[in-house]
């Protein structure tokens, strides 16, 4: 009896130590989900979601609707939480200062996933998969071998400015000139025109444009460049949206809904009449 006695004593003793300790941390707990942008979205009404066009992720239909992947992402995962949509786009460069800055709760816009951008903003778990695609000017490369012939000063590269493909061709191509543009589409006609060599972008686009004019354009490798993995980049310090965007990408991915959408958009061009030429 003395025993059991000491050891109910000691039991009581334990949970009027641990008893103030629970209690604060569950008040820490209930303050970091209360800060959470989760919460933010569902007291709004509203998920505001950042984003830049790009062939198929992005773009605008013949009326000037927002259409594409990303716009099927971020519309099914509003409708998933029960509010609704708005879509801030915004200059892929400045992309990421305006989600710290707050000008949106997540970016929803076919980025990479990189070291550099990790170290600045937190990353769910991939909702796609993609490679570069290398789409050149056929006068303007008569004679040249990829890579090592596209490593010259007479060749001219165009890029969309902040996006990964920029740096590889820093990187790989040092001797060339690299033009950077704010606008995708600026990026393919440079090299439609002729005033530039080649460009270096995230597949399908290469493959669509030179699909849309053979007679202009030409991929001078098929092999993939760069494969990345594209997911959605939020704030840092926020445990509950991170959790929150990771599950519902793991059940959009288990029903397949993602995969359905993705092969729509990047399988071929069912949407091609839906845009302007």
């Amino acid at each position: 009896m003395k025993l059991i006695r000491n050891l109910m004593l000691a039991a009581v003793a334990a949970l009027s130590i641990a008893g103030p300790q629970a209690v604060r941390a569950q008040d820490t707990q209930q303050a970091v989900a209360q800060d959470s942008v989760i919460e933010t979205i569902k007291r709004r009404g509203v998920l505001k979601v950042g984003m830049a066009t790009f062939v198929p992720w992005a773009m605008r239909d013949k009326n000037g609707d927002l259409i594409g992947f990303e716009i099927d992402v971020a519309t099914k995962l509003a409708e998933d939480m029960g509010v609704e949509v708005e879509f801030v786009p915004t200059a892929w460069d400045g992309i990421i200062p305006a989600l710290i800055s707050g000008k949106f709760d997540v970016i929803i816009g076919g980025m990479s996933i990189t070291p550099a951008r990790n170290l600045t903003v937190n990353f769910t778990d991939p909702y796609a998969h993609s490679s570069v695609g290398v789409m050149a000017h056929i006068a303007e490369s008569e004679g040249k071998t990829w890579p090592d012939d596209f490593n010259a000063t007479d060749v001219t590269f165009s890029c969309r400015r902040g996006a990964t493909p920029c740096e590889y061709i820093k990187t790989h191509f040092p001797k060339a000139t690299l033009r950077l543009f704010d606008d995708q589409a600026q990026v393919v006609q440079e090299v439609l025109n002729g005033n530039a060599t080649v460009m270096l972008s995230s597949q399908p686009l290469p493959a669509f444009t030179i699909y849309e004019n053979p007679d202009v354009v030409f991929s001078p490798t098929d092999t993939p460049i760069d494969p990345s993995n594209e997911a959605f980049a939020l704030r840092k310090g926020d445990p509950d949206a991170l959790n929150f965007f990771n599950n519902w990408i793991l059940m959009r991915t288990g029903d397949g809904w993602l995969a359905e959408r993705h092969d729509y958009w990047f399988g071929g061009r069912p949407w091609a009449d839906l845009v302007p030429d």
